[in-house]
């Protein structure tokens, strides 16, 4: 009777851990959300501004702080991105923030939900621009525009 009631103790903490409700499974969760954040991070920080010849991660506009990453179930996660301008009157803002989602939408290797926005209090016109690059008909639109596309070509090829 007690090696059954072991063999049973043991199956069950091994269900469990499986499923992600052990202490365990728990403590693992926070690991893989922060390695799927740094992999977002790493994506996104050799974005070249519109402007300069820096990376956003150069100009502070995206740090590893800014990521975060959310498990939407087994399969899906939910990534935010909230970027700082350089300037509280930005006017490339809005591309920044598409070039974001183009770049995280072609190279991202796990399906995903974006959403992107401006760091709160850091720009003048934040919440028309949220909700800009946050509408898939206007990103779609936008990408319509050659003279559009090839800036944000460039801004999102990989360096050297």
């Amino acid at each position: 009777m007690e090696r059954v009631s072991g063999l049973l103790s043991w199956t069950l903490s091994r269900v469990l851990w499986l499923s992600g409700f052990s202490e365990q499974g728990a403590a693992r969760q926070p690991r893989i959300m922060e390695e799927k954040a740094l992999e977002v991070y790493d994506l996104i920080r050799t974005i070249r501004d519109p402007e300069k010849p820096n990376t956003l991660e150069e100009l502070e506009v995206v740090t590893e702080s800014c990521v975060e990453v959310q498990e939407i179930n087994e399969e899906d996660y939910l990534v935010i991105i909230k970027f700082t301008p350089t300037v509280p009157h930005c006017s490339l803002a809005t591309l920044i923030g598409l070039c974001l989602r183009v770049k995280l939408q072609r190279c991202l290797p796990f399906k995903h939900k974006l959403e992107i926005y401006i760091s709160e209090g850091t720009h003048s016109t934040e919440e028309d621009i949220n909700k800009q690059i946050n509408d898939k008909e206007r990103v779609a639109a936008a990408m319509e525009n050659p003279s559009l596309r090839e800036i944000v070509e460039q801004c999102v090829l990989e360096p050297d």
